[in-house]
């Protein structure tokens, strides 16, 4: 039974493959299988992945289903004591899995370690995701719902804290599923990281997520509700989070307004919320077309963290 259960979810990746899977055959700790679900590729990647032996156990879905389903179907397969993901266009560097583990052998409280993560393009790095967010060590759920810091290619979970929330990835939710996953293991569990970019995510352009902010901000507000069902008295214990998620999802639905054209819609939306500087910029930047969405959100990028933050 290796230590180390690495998923890795497939639709049609095969451009960056060898790549993605090469840095897990790098990994320094060696005890580790890939389970590999195939959301029915129809390019090259299922050849590519069982190209590389018995370390990787391939498994094809009848039919593609969103990415959560697709991440439990691979979860079920699992034989590790910890889970690693690995999306298929995104890179580890080779100490990764050693130092996460290490963190979990010390700590037997801990349910996820995430490492720092690298944002990196064809013209070469754009950022840090510490870098604009520096995370806490221990029981941090208000912090982690305050500013999210975890990247999908850097988490490690451990089985049996996934297991204890009742529900892996909630498949009703398509954008935000990764980060409710996170913030119902900080709620009961300890969270550690490895203060290094050990990871690496490959941004293509302006990635399809942040195109996504009205199913963003309505996934927001449902993961709000599902709190207040799942944690009795949240609203009395956690004001300052009902408050936020409340903002965060009014400013996720006027950039989508503003990008459908409807600035004057989207600057009403946020007017409630106008002395955050991040609300003030945005209020600018809406009486641009909302064609300049995507240039701007590749400047966002670029920015250094603490303007970004």
């Amino acid at each position: 039974m290796p230590k180390v259960t690495v998923i890795m979810n497939c639709y049609n990746s095969a451009e960056h493959l060898r790549e993605a899977m090469d840095s897990v055959f790098g990994q320094t700790w060696a005890d580790w299988e890939i389970v590999f679900w195939d959301n029915c590729s129809t390019d090259e990647s299922p050849a590519i992945a069982q190209s590389y032996g018995p370390k990787v156990r391939y498994f094809r879905g009848e039919k593609n289903v969103p990415l959560g389903a697709a991440r439990n179907l691979a979860i079920a397969r699992a034989e590790g004591d910890l889970l690693a993901f690995l999306d298929c266009d995104d890179e580890w560097l080779p100490t990764k899995l050693e130092r996460q583990v290490a963190l979990f052998d010390a700590n037997p409280k801990v349910g996820l370690v995430c490492t720092d993560t690298e944002m990196f393009g064809e013209k070469g790095t754009l950022s840090r995701m510490f870098e604009s967010t520096h995370p806490a060590r221990g029981m941090v759920f208000r912090e982690l719902m305050t500013r999210q810091w975890i990247s999908m290619s850097s988490a490690v979970i451990r089985k049996t804290a996934l297991d204890s929330l009742g529900e892996w990835f909630d498949e009703s939710l398509n954008v935000c599923e990764e980060a409710d996953v996170f913030y119902r293991i900080a709620k009961t569990w300890e969270l550690d990281h490895v203060d290094e970019a050990l990871t690496r995510w490959r941004v293509h352009g302006v990635n399809t997520t942040f195109r996504k902010f009205g199913q963003f901000a309505d996934e927001t507000l449902r993961i709000l509700d599902k709190h207040r069902r799942l944690y009795p008295g949240y609203d009395a214990e956690y004001p300052d989070l009902a408050v936020l998620l409340t903002r965060r999802a009014a400013f996720q639905k006027a950039v989508a307004l503003w990008r459908e054209g409807k600035g004057k819609e989207a600057r009403a939306l946020v007017e409630p919320y106008a002395d955050s500087p991040k609300v003030r910029l945005f209020r600018l930047a809406s009486h641009l077309p909302g064609s300049l969405f995507d240039p701007l959100s590749q400047l966002y990028f670029k920015l250094p963290g603490f303007l970004r933050r």
